[in-house]
């Protein structure tokens, strides 16, 4: 009675993150930044990234995206996880240069949890990714 908490496996690893970005260099960036906070995979646009997902290779427990993209950009990726059965309990955050008030309804719209602009400030994401994934 009143011992501590048993574990429940998600606490004791780490989160991934499915980061979808086609800029290399600042998909590059955002790998190092978020690997203080989880195990980073990157794909190079939402083609990528959903055939990631659909194939099993990663189970990701957040998605960030860009919105423009080539072959499918991060809006399509955005509705297609959350129309899935098996995607649709992840949570997506939207990283873009598109940032006028229609941009984010239609981000928030197509299943993004949180719409950040860029250019965006480190703290900002950092603290949205550990609001989504509950870490300290």
């Amino acid at each position: 009675m009143g011992g501590a908490p048993k574990s429940t496996g998600r606490a004791a690893r780490r989160p991934t993150i499915l980061v979808a970005e086609d800029d290399g260099a600042l998909r590059k960036m955002l790998g190092h930044m978020l690997g203080e906070l989880g195990d980073v995979h990157l794909a190079e646009d939402g083609m990528q990234a959903l055939t990631t997902l659909k194939g099993g290779e990663v189970d990701p427990d957040l998605v960030i995206t860009d919105v423009m993209m080539p072959r499918m950009d991060g809006l399509t990726l955005a509705q297609r996880i959350k129309m899935d059965d098996k995607l649709s309990r992840i949570p997506v955050i939207m990283l873009t240069a598109k940032g006028g008030p229609k941009d984010v309804i239609t981000g928030i719209n197509a299943g993004a949890r949180h719409y950040i602009t860029k250019p965006f400030k480190k703290e900002e994401l950092v603290a949205k990714v550990k609001k989504v994934l509950r870490l300290p």
